[in-house]
């Protein structure tokens, strides 16, 4: 039974992984050591492109990443609100992420982990995600996956 659910939880992680690549993004798994923060952001046409932040502790090189979300591609963001949306507000230290978008320039961390509103994805605007891998080795839908705002972005 454990050698399935292995081989289960390695195939989520391959597809995963291959599925990236096609979306045009740097791919990467870990262990939330800390967060979700909300940070503040800039206005853009009246809607707050806030974040959310998470320490991740990469299961490729055991380095801590910084990962910054994008609030208005969480299904529960309220452009009125300073709170984690949900379902980021799911996320506790100790969950295991599947994580598809765009490295840093400088320093440890990722963003553009999101949606690309049905753009051809490019390594500079990736079709990424944020996925909560589940301890039977099933991979949660994108949470970063609402389109309501792409019209903020022509």
């Amino acid at each position: 039974m454990a050698a399935c659910l292995l081989g289960l939880s390695f195939s989520a992680l391959a597809d995963g992984k291959s599925d990236c690549r096609a979306a045009a993004g740097s791919y990467l798994t870990g262990t939330v050591v800390s967060g979700p923060n909300f940070a503040s952001g800039q206005m853009l046409n009246g809607v707050e492109l806030s974040h959310t932040h998470v320490s991740l502790q990469s299961d490729q090189d055991g380095q801590t990443y910084d990962v910054a979300m994008d609030n208005v591609f969480a299904s529960g963001y309220d452009s009125a609100g300073e709170n984690v949306p949900y379902p980021l507000s799911s996320i506790e230290p100790g969950d295991h992420l599947q994580l598809c978008g765009q490295p840093y320039s400088s320093g440890l961390g990722i963003h553009w982990v999101h949606t690309n509103c049905g753009a051809r994805p490019t390594r500079k605007q990736p079709n990424g995600w944020v996925k909560k891998v589940n301890s039977d080795g099933s991979v949660s839908g994108n949470y970063e996956a609402n389109t309501e705002y792409c019209q903020l972005w022509p």
